[in-house]
């Protein structure tokens, strides 16, 4: 089984007809396959020719599963079989040539006998015996196909009749090859999510949203019954900006729906729908819609062409969620390099969801201590307002009382107050006990204030200002220092000149 990663791409030579298929996998890039194929999984490699192997005449069967962020990119087609780079996902073998020999028996008779020149007897030519110059040197040259094999690069020279091997980096000699996880989409197909990767900054986007959804509904016809809604926007490496959006469909009886992703994503890859959409920066569409537990099963069962079954074994037990993650391989430096600028995409925009969310947090204490403050605020003036409106009410039962003799109810309230008035006043009672309460917290108040005098602690930053400011405090205080000494000398210097001149004058009138 081999294992198409990467975004979709035309290449040529390999299912050129992109049909528009009923469905695929947003979550990870969704290539565009033959039609007829809701996740892919049928896309061929076709070679032209009647593809045979060591195993019959099948053909290569590839998983079209995407890039892990829906990033543009070329299918690699990770391990397409021997017949085009060295993988074990079915063999798959051309003809190239037939050779006609004859072969001497014991009876005689001339034999034809097809010498098949397949890749797998190429590779391994190439990698262990090539005999190219016929002398020590082509173990050089098995050592150097070797090297060319892990790098994932260049041309194995073998023999001067046969064409070279292309070593690529899907092949599984190659070393560049590790397994990451991509998370798994959990929208359904009637949600309608189709995700459109454009060429545009998501400032620029963001800034025409509304001149992008006419566009957008200028597609798909102009109808009236159709609306065109943005669902989210999001940045991409490069440039990029990604754009999830889905389009409900209005009846005429006044009900509505939303049109699947997948007869979305089916009208958007018309060639004629297609290069309009790539008129306005459209680099790549995909639905956006989740994996049948059927698919998930066949792609963990059977591991990428070129991937030791081993390690996928391994990423399938190492992975920390298998309900949300999937494995998939990452092959040479460029993928590395993209998921580590997708990666440091989402921590870019993780760290300022959680800086909006600081500013949000402190702006919300703010205003609880405002709240706190006000509240407490409320609460001494509702406890004035009681004080006062009880001696309202006192004096106004007073008046209404004047004039009348104390009644027995009264009379026996006020034995009650006396009462509590001598038990509070006694010394062994509760005055006791509340003056020894005071005290005690009198003393936790100041235990607490010299506690919390040693433990106060200035900030770095405001002891450096503080440092700072007396520094040029104590600059200002010696630089007036200094002008009050000059002012000192000069007058001391004036107070002379007029004491000798007063004793000058003096000698004169004597």
């Amino acid at each position: 089984m081999a294992f198409n990663f990467g975004a979709p791409s035309g290449t040529s030579g390999t299912a050129a007809a992109t049909a528009a298929p009923t469905g695929g996998f947003g979550g990870f890039g969704t290539t565009s396959t033959t039609a007829g194929s809701a996740f892919s999984f049928s896309a061929p490699t076709n070679t032209g020719t009647t593809v045979k192997g060591l195993f019959g005449g099948t053909q290569n069967k590839g998983f079209g599963f995407g890039t892990g962020f829906g990033t543009t990119g070329t299918s690699t087609g990770l391990g397409t079989g021997l017949g085009t780079g060295l993988g074990f996902g079915g063999f798959n073998t051309q003809q190239q040539q037939q050779q006609q020999t004859t072969l001497g028996g014991l009876f005689g008779q001339p034999t034809q006998a097809p010498a098949q020149s397949n890749q797998l007897i190429n590779t391994a030519s190439a990698l262990s015996a090539p005999t190219l110059l016929g002398d020590e040197r082509d173990a050089i040259l098995a050592k150097w196909n070797q090297l060319q094999a892990f790098w994932g690069t260049g041309k194995g020279y073998f023999n001067n009749n046969i064409p070279p091997v292309e070593f690529t980096q899907e092949n599984p000699f190659c070393r560049f090859k590790a397994v990451g996880y991509s998370c798994m989409p959990n929208n359904k197909d009637e949600d309608g999510l189709v995700v459109l990767v454009f060429n545009k900054k998501e400032t620029d986007i963001r800034s025409q949203q509304q001149q992008l959804v006419e566009s957008l509904h200028k597609v798909l016809g102009g109808n009236q019954t159709l609306t065109v809604n943005v669902e989210g926007i999001k940045t991409l490496p490069d440039d990029q900006t990604e754009v999830v959006i889905y389009v409900i469909e209005r009846s005429p009886n006044g009900t509505s729906r939303r049109v699947p992703a997948t007869t979305l994503y089916a009208h958007f890859e018309q060639t004629n729908i297609k290069t309009q959409l790539q008129q306005l920066g459209v680099t790549l569409s995909m639905t956006r819609t989740e994996l049948s537990p059927a698919q998930v099963k066949q792609l963990l069962q059977n591991p990428p062409a070129g991937v030791d079954p081993i390690i996928w074994e391994q990423a399938k037990v190492d992975n920390p969620d298998s309900e949300k993650l999937i494995p998939v391989p990452m092959v040479g430096f460029k993928e590395l390099l993209r998921r580590l600028k997708v990666q440091d995409q989402m921590t870019k925009q993780h760290q300022t969801r959680l800086d909006i969310i600081s500013e949000d947090i402190g702006e919300l204490q703010k205003n609880q201590t405002t709240t706190m403050a006000k509240i407490a605020q409320y609460k001494r003036k509702l406890m004035d307002l009681s004080h006062r409106t009880l001696q309202v009410l006192i004096k106004q039962e007073i008046q209404r009382k004047s004039g009348y003799a104390i009644q027995a109810d009264e009379e026996q309230l006020r034995v009650q107050l006396d009462t509590i008035q001598c038990e509070l006043n006694a010394p062994t009672q509760f005055k006791g006990r509340l003056n020894e309460l005071m005290s005690q917290i009198r003393m936790q108040n100041h235990f607490g204030a010299v506690k919390s005098e040693e433990r106060y602690y200035i900030d770095a930053d405001l002891l450096r200002e503080i440092k700072q400011h007396l520094k040029q405090q104590q600059e200002g205080l010696s630089h007036l220092i200094s002008i009050i000494k000059d002012d000192l000398e000069d007058i001391k210097l004036v107070e002379h000149g007029l004491n000798e001149t007063i004793h000058i004058r003096g000698g004169v009138f004597s």
